[in-house]
């Protein structure tokens, strides 16, 4: 029989210890589990589509000891570190935790990823009264009393012009039991509170479903074993990273960005980033600094102290083995360097963070994995595009089919181009950097039937993906309106200036461009931070931004070229201008006049006359040329 057991040095230097891998590969298993059911019960009993259709939430386990242990297909934006930070605040804010207990949390202060996550917290008390883990729930609401119906307010000067209730972990339940006037506070200030409460009971549900299985494992494996899985499965997910770490060049680099301007005094220009990545493979560490970047700003695109380390951790995990384990245990081989006041680092109260899961976190975890790239060949990342086109807009109004009642939802449809990688091409559905392609998109059946909307155009953008070796994934378009009501609109997008970059060679992808077609067909240009009132038979039309490419657009494989072009992705133009392929009549590569392209082009001819952006879109948006009648369709 093999030997089941191994050894493992503890991080903290002390004598190695025996580790049981089949005990430890059961519980992981087990604890993935735990998180699986979680997932579920939200999924199928939330109320807003943006949970129960685009599962824009994240459930995990933490440990008492404030570890993340499990996170299932969570959102990394939400759980990589957040839970770990407000496991702490749960602890400091409140000594005596008993069974039975519920917490409502979404302080952007104490640990939260922004304001419009609302978090259920749980802690796992065994019979004798010890809090041996905490059962996490975090959900990204339709409504949380913002100023304006939407939870991504950007040009909120500050908390309070962001207008929401602020819940450092306010306990809403006590022996299982609602505490009625935390309720009744959520439901007078949000504007649609059935839905609210509706979200509310379905996250309760699922962080009780956590507590159950956790109690459960502690009487059936004992809380003695659960604490080695704890020991063990942290210990071994440092050693994995830190070997990974080991195998890569030592060096310092400092990375750049620029994230969009936003239309308020000390943000007209933009905001310039930086983050030095050092790689140490002798201590199997890499550090990123973000301290040298601006004071908090005065709009709502600052992070979190959650979201400022999460978005240096995924640029790191995008960039290396993809296998390691995301935990505490794996974070320990990543320092992250934040200061107090720094828009990419810990805000001070009052500064608003609505857009801390956007914006500015995408910017950073893509200045970190093309920063990584720049290290090697074969790791890292281009940068995914820049998100919140009007297709992942808040949406409100009243729907004229349900008796005029009011609405209040967020639509989740064509947000971003994946980023080109090593091993592949970006993907076409990867939504943001932060959600890891974990969070769906909007069905646009599903979205028509609950709301007064009608989805008119919803298709990729030939020639919009940043070239490269293994490109970035395109544009996509968009274009949707109401059915016989008005339909206000929100959205904050980045990316209309300044686009998703490449990387080793590899070229930046499309920009976001939002559009409003009146009635009578004429194509207007939207601002990119705006609030528009549709009337029937105006729609918006939503470009989204493309991913960057990585490594030399010449070096990719001309048979992944010819079939872009046959599937509609490139244009025949855009194959010879860019990637030096040239095809024949028949459709097959012209290997001799392919040659001598790439030969031009490796002598300093880009092409970059014959690379049309700009008229792939615009085809797309010939003005008068309608699908529907002017007064728009009937329900």
């Amino acid at each position: 029989m093999a030997d089941r057991r191994s050894t493992t040095e503890m991080s903290n230097g002390t004598e190695p210890r025996e580790r049981d891998v089949v005990a430890l590969a059961v519980m992981i298993n087990r604890m993935e589990g735990v998180v699986r059911k979680m997932t579920n019960t939200l999924f199928r009993t939330a109320r807003s589509t943006v949970l129960n259709t685009a599962r824009d939430f994240s459930c995990c386990v933490v440990s008492a000891n404030h570890e993340l242990l499990a996170m299932g297909e969570s959102l990394p934006i939400h759980v990589i570190s957040g839970p770990d930070l407000i496991s702490r605040w749960l602890t400091e804010l409140h000594h005596d935790l008993r069974r039975g207990d519920a917490f409502l949390h979404n302080s952007p202060y104490h640990g939260n990823s922004h304001a419009g996550d609302h978090c259920i917290v749980v802690p796992v008390i065994d019979e004798q009264g010890v809090h041996r883990a905490t059962a996490l729930v975090k959900a990204h609401m339709a409504d949380i009393g913002n100023s304006e119906p939407t939870t991504l307010t950007a040009t909120a000067r500050d908390v309070y012009e962001e207008g929401a209730l602020i819940f450092p972990c306010v306990k809403i339940q006590e022996g299982y039991r609602d505490i009625g006037d935390v309720i009744r506070m959520c439901e007078t200030r949000i504007r649609v509170p059935e839905d609210w409460y509706g979200d509310y009971l379905g996250m309760i549900g699922a962080a009780r479903v956590g507590e159950r299985e956790m109690l459960r494992i502690g009487e059936e494996v004992g809380w003695d074993a659960f604490e080695r899985y704890v020991a063990d499965w942290l210990d071994y997910s440092e050693e994995r990273i830190r070997a990974t770490i080991r195998t890569l060049p030592a060096g310092r680099r400092t990375g750049y960005d620029i994230h969009d301007a936003v239309p308020l005094r000390g943000v007209e220009n933009g905001v310039q980033l930086q983050a030095t990545v050092t790689v140490d493979p002798s201590a199997g560490v890499i550090e990123i600094d973000l301290r040298d970047n601006p004071d908090c700003l005065p709009c709502g695109i600052n992070l979190t102290q959650s979201t400022s380390q999460t978005g240096a951790l995924i640029g790191v995990f995008n960039s290396i083995d993809h296998t390691l384990p995301r935990n505490t245990g794996s974070a320990r081989a990543i320092n992250i360097l934040l200061r107090e006041n720094c828009c990419m680092g810990i805000p001070v109260h009052p500064a608003s963070c609505s857009m801390a899961t956007s914006g500015l976190s995408e910017r950073l975890a893509g200045i970190v994995q093309r920063t990584l790239a720049e290290f090697q060949d074969g790791i890292g990342m281009a940068s995914t595009g820049p998100e919140c086109p009007p297709a992942t807009a808040g949406l409100s109004g009243r729907d004229p089919r349900n008796g005029n009642a009011r609405f209040v939802d967020m639509m989740i449809l064509g947000n971003s181009g994946g980023a080109g990688h090593p091993h592949g091409d970006g993907w076409l559905t990867n939504g943001e950097t932060s959600d890891g392609g974990s969070m769906m998109r909007d069905s646009t059946e599903v979205l028509e039937l609950l709301r007064p909307i009608r989805v008119w155009s919803d298709r990729i953008v030939p020639d919009t993906e940043g070239a490269g070796r293994f490109r970035g994934a395109p544009s996509l378009y968009v274009e949707y309106g109401p059915v016989e009501t008005e339909l206000e609109v929100l959205y904050a997008a980045d990316g209309t200036v300044n686009p998703a970059l490449g990387t080793r060679g590899g070229e930046s992808g499309a920009l976001v461009r939002p559009f409003m077609r009146k009635a009578d067909g004429e194509i207007v240009a939207l601002q990119a931070w705006t609030r528009v009132v549709l009337e029937p038979g105006e729609t918006i039309v939503s470009i989204s931004s493309g991913g960057g490419g990585y490594g030399p657009p010449v070096e990719r494989d001309p048979d992944h070229v010819r079939r872009d072009v046959l599937e509609g992705w490139i244009s025949e133009q855009r194959a010879s201008a860019v990637y030096g392929v040239v095809l024949a009549s028949d459709g097959s590569i012209d290997l001799e006049a392919t040659a001598a392209r790439r030969a031009a082009l490796a002598e300093g001819d880009d092409g970059s006359a014959a690379t049309r952006l700009e008229d792939s879109v615009m085809r797309l948006l010939e003005p008068g040329v309608r699908l529907w009648p002017t007064r728009g369709p009937t329900a």
